[in-house]
C-alpha cells in the first residue's frame, strides 16, 4: 500500500510535521515557477468545438483557465464577468472594488447561480494592515419563521422539490448588503462607479453558451409556470440558443436604480417592496398545476436586515496560515479541521492511494463534526475554536486507520472537551449528513498593492427559487432550504433548524493562505456541501502534492460527506485507484461534476496567477491587467 504513515510517538510527530511543512514552504517558490511556465506555454481554452450555433451569432469571449501578469488579476467563471473585474482594476480600482464589479457581472452572466436576490460570503486581506477580514452576507429567515417552517400540517417534512419552487424557500437577500458594506469599509470606487460594467453587460447582452442554455433547459418545466421567468429566459417560449446574444434590460434598470439610491431600495425602498410582494404572493401562471406556497417575508424583515462582520477561521497547516469563513458557514470550521488532521501526516511522501485514503476519511470526519456543531452562532452555540484546535483535530485524526474504512454516519466528538492526547474521540451519538443544493459561484480576485479577495455567493440551487421579480430582472433565491427541515435523529441536537431571523449553515468555503503577511493564495468553489471538500482537495493537491495550481484545480475530485458513499468523478471512478480503495472498504458513487473553483496565487516579482477551471461547467476565465511591467 506505498508509504503508510501510522500516529506515532509525539516527538517522532514533531518532526515530522516539522519537515512536511518546511518542504511545503521550500516548495512554494518552484510551484510558482512552474505555474509562470504554465500560462508561458498556454493551455487550450475548454468546450469550444461541438456547440449549436444560432445563424446570428457572434463569437463567444475566449476563456482561458490560466493566465499570468501585473497590475492584478481575477478569475471566475464566466470572461465577461472577468473582464468586468479587470477593467475596474485597470482604471485604478483595488481587488474590493474589482470583486463587486466581477459579482455583479456574474448577476448578469450567471443569473441562476447569483445575483441581487442572494447572498454569500466575502474574505479580504488588506495588504497594508496585514489583516484577513470577512462579511456574513447570508440570507435570513422571515422573523416569523420556527423550526416547524418546512413541516406538514402532518408534522412530516414536505417534499424537497415542492419547498425549492416555493416563495416559503425565499431569504431575505444579503448580496446588496454585502456589496454596500465592501466598498464602504475597504473600496475605493461607489456603488454606482463599480456597478456600471454590469448595467452595461444587461442592456447590451452577452453571448450565450452551452452552460447556460443547459441550465436553463434544466429549469424549463418550472420556469414555464412564473410569467416573469418564463419572459425573461425562455422568451417566445423556446430555450436560448448557443450563439444568440441574451439581453436583460430589467435588469440593467434595477442596476441603475442601485446605482442612483443605494442599497436602500432594497432594504426600505421599492425595490424591497416588490420582493415582499413577489414572495408573499408569488406570481405564478394561472394555467400552471404547480402549486407554489406562499412565503412570509416582510418589508421589517428587510428593514432590520445586516451583514456580520466577524473574525475568520485561522488554522495553521505547513507553517501556513489558512484564513476561511466562521459561521454561519461551515466551511472554515471543516477546511481547517480536516487540515488539523491530516497536519501531521507527511501527504507528500504517500502514495497516491494512501493519499486518497487519508483525504477521504478527514473530510467524513469533518462533516461528522460540522453537522452536530454548526448553525448559526446568533441561535446556536457554536465552538469555533474548538473545531479548529490542532488538539481536537489530534483526538479525531486517531480514527484513520491505514488498513481499514470507517462506517458512516461517523459519530461527532466534542471540541469543548476533546479526549486527552492518545485517546480517540467517539463519544457522540452519530446522524446522517443533511441535504444541501449543489449550486453557487465563486471569485477570486488581487491587486497590484497586494489585498486579494475570495468572495462566494448564491442563491442556491441552480435557478434559485424559479421566482423573477418581475420588472427588475433578477431571481429570487431558495436559501432557506440549506436549513434541517427535521433533524437527522430526533436523538442529536440539529444545530440547523430553522428560527426567526436565522442564517441557514452554508458550506461556501472562501480562503486565503498567508505565508507571514505575504499571500500565497485565494481560493473557492460553488457546488454545495462538495465545496468544502473541493476547497481542501485542491489545497492539499497544491500544497502537498505539488501540482501547479491550474493543475490542482483541474484534478479529479472525491467528496466524502459523512455518507455511506464518496463521491467520485470520472477521472477517478475510471482510475486505477478505485479498485484498490474498494478492497481496502470504500464505496463509491460516480458524480459527473463536483465544484468549479476558482484562485488567485502570489508570484515573484510583483506577479499574480489567475486560474480557473479547465472544463467543469464550461470551463472558467483567469484573467491579469497585464502580461507585462
Amino acid at each position: 500500500m506505498g508509504h503508510a504513515v501510522r500516529p506515532a510517538a509525539s516527538s517522532t510527530t514533531s518532526t515530522t510535521r516539522a519537515s512536511a511543512a518546511a518542504a511545503v514552504r521550500r516548495r512554494l517558490p518552484a510551484l510558482a515557477a512552474a505555474a509562470g511556465m504554465v500560462a508561458v506555454l498556454g493551455v487550450v481554452p475548454a468546450g469550444a468545438a461541438g456547440q449549436e450555433q444560432d445563424d446570428t451569432a457572434k463569437p463567444a469571449p475566449a476563456k482561458t483557465p490560466v493566465a499570468v501578469g501585473y497590475g492584478g488579476a481575477v478569475s471566475s467563471v464566466d470572461a465577461d464577468a472577468s473582464a468586468a473585474g479587470i477593467d475596474v482594476l485597470r482604471h485604478g480600482g483595488n481587488a474590493v472594488d474589482a470583486a463587486v464589479a466581477t459579482a455583479a457581472a456574474l448577476g448578469v452572466t450567471e443569473p441562476y447561480s447569483a445575483g441581487v436576490g442572494g447572498g454569500g460570503y466575502f474574505v479580504y486581506y488588506n495588504a497594508k494592515r496585514h489583516k484577513v477580514s470577512t462579511l456574513d452576507g447570508r440570507e435570513t429567515a422571515p422573523r416569523s419563521a420556527d423550526q416547524k417552517l418546512f413541516l406538514g400540517k402532518d408534522g412530516k417534512p414536505l417534499p424537497f422539490a415542492d419547498t425549492v419552487t416555493s416563495g416559503l424557500s425565499v431569504g431575505t437577500p444579503g448580496t446588496p448588503a454585502t456589496w454596500n458594506d465592501a466598498l464602504k469599509d475597504w473600496g475605493t470606487r461607489s456603488l454606482g462607479q463599480v456597478l456600471r460594467p454590469a448595467e452595461r453587460l444587461a442592456r447590451d447582452g452577452f453571448t450565450v453558451d452551452s452552460t447556460f442554455r443547459q441550465q436553463t433547459a434544466d429549469n424549463q418545466a418550472r420556469f414555464k409556470d412564473f410569467p416573469a421567468t418564463a419572459k425573461l429566459f425562455l422568451p417566445g417560449g423556446e430555450l436560448p440558443k448557443v450563439g444568440s446574444t441574451f439581453r436583460n434590460p430589467d435588469l440593467a434598470r434595477t442596476y441603475a436604480l442601485l446605482a442612483k439610491k443605494g442599497v436602500g431600495a432594497v432594504y426600505k425602498g421599492e425595490l424591497g417592496r416588490d420582493i415582499v410582494d413577489t414572495v408573499r404572493k408569488p406570481p405564478v401562471d394561472p394555467k400552471a398545476q404547480r402549486v407554489v406556497r406562499a412565503g412570509d417575508l416582510t418589508a421589517e424583515d428587510l428593514r432590520v436586515y445586516g451583514t456580520k462582520r466577524q473574525a475568520p477561521t485561522r488554522t495553521a497547516y505547513r507553517g501556513l496560515d489558512v484564513y476561511g469563513m466562521a459561521p454561519s458557514s461551515s466551511g472554515g470550521t471543516s477546511v481547517a479541521e480536516a487540515l488539523n488532521i491530516l497536519e501531521k501526516t507527511d501527504l507528500s511522501k504517500l502514495s497516491d492511494l494512501d493519499y486518497l485514503h487519508r483525504y477521504i476519511e478527514a473530510s467524513r470526519i469533518a462533516f461528522a463534526d460540522r453537522g452536530r456543531w454548526v448553525g448559526d452562532p446568533a441561535a446556536e452555540d457554536v465552538p469555533t475554536e474548538g473545531l479548529t484546535s490542532q488538539r481536537f483535530a489530534d483526538s479525531r485524526a486517531c480514527l484513520i486507520k491505514d488498513d481499514a474504512v470507517l462506517k458512516s454516519p461517523v459519530p461527532p466528538g466534542d471540541p469543548n472537551s476533546p479526549s486527552a492526547p492518545g485517546s480517540c474521540d467517539t463519544r457522540g451519538h452519530a446522524a446522517p449528513t443533511t441535504y444541501e443544493g449543489e449550486n453557487t459561484t465563486h471569485l477570486t480576485v488581487a491587486d497590484k498593492w497586494g489585498n486579494v479577495v475570495a468572495y462566494t455567493l448564491t442563491i442556491e440551487q441552480t435557478g434559485g427559487s424559479g421566482i423573477t421579480v418581475p420588472g427588475r430582472g433578477f431571481l429570487l433565491n431558495n436559501e432557506l432550504t440549506d436549513f434541517s427541515f427535521a433533524p437527522a435523529d430526533p436523538a442529536v441536537h440539529d444545530p440547523n433548524l430553522p428560527g426567526p431571523g436565522k442564517r441557514p449553515r452554508s458550506s461556501m468555503s472562501p480562503t486565503i493562505v498567508l505565508d507571514g503577511h505575504k499571500p500565497v493564495l485565494a481560493l473557492g468553489s460553488p457546488g454545495g456541501a462538495t465545496i468544502i471538500t473541493t476547497v481542501l482537495q485542491t489545497l492539499l493537491n497544491h500544497l502537498d502534492r505539488g501540482m501547479p495550481l491550474v493543475d490542482a484545480i483541474a484534478a479529479p475530485r472525491a467528496s466524502q460527506r459523512n455518507a455511506a458513499q464518496t463521491e467520485l468523478e470520472p477521472g477517478l471512478w475510471n482510475g486505477p485507484e478505485r479498485a484498490k480503495l474498494e478492497a481496502l472498504g470504500h464505496s463509491f458513487k460516480q458524480n459527473p461534476e463536483i465544484g468549479a473553483a476558482t484562485g488567485v496565487q502570489r508570484l515573484s516579482g510583483g506577479r499574480w496567477l489567475a486560474a480557473a477551471e479547465t472544463e467543469r461547467r464550461g470551463g472558467g476565465s483567469a484573467m491579469v491587467v497585464s502580461p507585462k511591467r
